[in-house]
């Protein structure tokens, strides 16, 4: 069976309410076969990583950045998981005061980095998320889960 590992931040009702619809796509009754394990960013460990078999991420942006909880996760997950996870699907989510362009940038430098593919665009939000961005948020979920269906 195929893992899926959802790393999230959510300090807020905006970045909790897109979790959950990230979390709602990827666990559809449709999609088979796709084990999800979600872990917060401060949680996360190089394991969970090496384990899954594609990855979601969730993040607000803070200060133009990605919040210091991805960052510590991204720091200690970079170098033993580097090799072996080259190539892996992954998507991502970004909710932000009144811009997330720092953030969602910096998300693409560390997976760039790290060999990570795209499976789906970003789900990037401003303000609070309106019905259309939680479905974006659900697509995201269900796209990339959907992906590792074996």
């Amino acid at each position: 069976m195929a893992t899926l590992l959802i790393v999230h931040h959510t300090p807020s009702p905006h970045c909790q309410a897109m979790f959950e619809a990230v979390l709602a796509g990827a666990t559809d009754p449709e999609i088979e076969g796709v084990r999800v394990v979600r872990r917060a960013a401060l949680a996360a460990t190089a394991s969970d990583v090496l384990e899954a078999d594609g990855y979601l991420l969730g993040t607000p942006a803070n200060l133009g950045y990605m919040s210091g909880a991805l960052k510590h996760f991204f720091d200690q997950v970079y170098y033993p998981c580097l090799d072996t996870t080259r190539g892996r699907p992954f998507g991502y989510y970004v909710h932000g005061g009144n811009d997330v362009t720092g953030a969602v940038r910096a998300v693409g430098t560390v997976t760039t980095g790290l060999g990570w593919r795209g499976a789906a665009d970003p789900v990037t939000v401003t303000g609070e998320p309106g019905r259309a961005d939680l479905r974006a948020c659900w697509e995201l979920g269900a796209t990339v889960a959907a992906g590792l269906m074996e």
